[in-house]
């Protein structure tokens, strides 16, 4: 029986365990070289700034390539779109371990082999956001993104000590490692059988129009872009809290397989959340999943100010982290319910312009502010700033007056 009857469960749903496990890979090898890319960079120059502004140049394709990806991934065939990224991140990130086998690579290669990678993830994921209603019936959508909260905490729990480890024992291992997974998502996204869209109209196409009509459409939804505003500003503060976790630990003493490790734990504390998510989602409201969640990330991180341990660290920030996936999963419901399948690239990538566009900022202000103030100071900074997110949303009426998920009818329910 086909995924689209609604009878089949996940776990023998053989497209959705094929997408999802290729992705299973594929994240674990990001994770990997996501660690090793500031490790790298810390080696061979000293500096936090450095370090910050590679960061901010793979994820600075989050501000200006989301609008016209969206637009692109509704008008184009999604599961080529992921199969050329996939080939595409290989060959990045594949010459970064190349130049390592070679010799000293130049700070600004590893600006442009991140920002490429940044760009095809950018296209990956707003392709595979979308294609997940053509794998799965619409009843199992909570579950299925629960799943993918799983897969990436997972990986986090895997890829962050791995990629602490290899590069401990060599620093072009991470990166080989990645791109190998690269080369493994490909191959199981050709096994994927369901098309990834709709029938599509032919018609002319204005770009500045199409991308128009995600951005209104956001801009009439007034949950989503309640929360949109908000996720701009936790992404902002979490982005930047890695870099700083990982200045403050090597400040304690601690090593590069140790700070893997303690990555590894966060990365336990959002798997917790991620198998929660399902019943947690069907036992408490949105409103009190999405506000508790930001009132428990600026204690968190204020708390991390008093702890002198690396280990320590880790454990504080993954019982923070525990909400994290739980909140996405209850934004995701909420997502699918309203956005129409035909605008889906175009809305998640007005959305994630600002969710995700925050993120390139976050990690530049965290290598400025440690270079300034150092990593410990910038703690009570970064709860400042969570702070603000979870007032602004206590006073939110949008937040506090959505109904339900499963109760929107029509993605025309919650427009003004």
């Amino acid at each position: 029986m086909s995924a689209a009857t609604g009878r089949v469960p996940l776990r023998k749903n053989r497209d959705f365990i094929l997408l999802w496990s290729g992705q299973v890979v594929s994240t674990v090898g990001s994770e990997v070289s996501g660690l090793a890319f500031p490790l790298l960079v810390l080696a061979l120059t000293g500096s936090a700034r450095d370090a910050g502004i590679v960061g901010f140049a793979r994820s600075l394709p989050f501000l200006f390539v989301y609008l016209p990806a969206g637009v692109y991934v509704d008008r184009w065939n999604r599961k080529r779109v992921m199969l050329v990224a996939d080939a595409g991140r290989a060959l990045a990130i594949g010459s970064v371990a190349l130049w390592l086998a070679l010799g000293r690579p130049p700070l600004a290669w590893l600006a442009v082999a991140s920002a490429i990678e940044g760009t095809l993830f950018v296209f990956f994921q707003l392709s595979e956001s979308a294609a997940l209603p053509a794998v799965v019936p619409k009843e199992q959508l909570p579950d299925a993104i629960a799943q993918n909260q799983a897969r990436m905490q997972g990986a986090s729990l895997v890829g962050s000590p791995l990629g602490g480890a290899l590069f401990g024992v060599m620093r072009l291992l991470p990166f080989a490692v990645d791109a190998v997974s690269y080369a493994v998502s490909f191959v199981s996204l050709l096994f994927v059988r369901p098309a990834f869209q709709g029938e599509r109209q032919r018609a002319e196409r204005n770009l500045r129009a199409e991308v128009s009509e995600g951005l209104v459409w956001l801009w009439r939804q007034r949950f989503l872009r309640t929360v949109t505003a908000l996720v701009t500003g936790t992404n902002f503060v979490h982005q930047a809290l890695g870099l700083v976790l990982i200045v403050r630990m090597k400040d304690l003493g601690a090593s590069s397989t140790l700070i893997g490790i303690v990555f590894s734990i966060l990365g336990a504390g959002s798997i917790a959340g991620a198998l929660a998510a399902p019943r947690v989602q069907r036992r408490f409201s949105p409103q009190v999943v999405v506000l508790g969640s930001l009132w428990i990330w600026p204690v968190q991180t204020a708390a991390l100010f008093l702890i002198p341990s690396p280990l320590a660290l880790g454990v504080v920030t993954a019982a923070g982290f525990v909400s994290g996936p739980i909140f996405n999963v209850v934004v995701g419901a909420y997502r699918y319910a309203l956005v129409p399948e035909h605008l889906y690239g175009r809305v998640a990538s007005a959305s994630l312009l600002f969710a995700w566009g925050s993120i390139p900022l976050g990690a530049l202000f965290a290598g400025y502010g440690i270079a300034a103030w150092g990593a410990k100071p910038m703690l009570l900074v970064l709860a400042a700033i969570l702070l603000v997110v979870a007032l602004a949303a206590t006073a939110s009426h949008d937040l506090r007056n959505a109904p339900p998920p499963e109760q929107i009818e029509t993605p025309a329910t919650m427009e003004e």
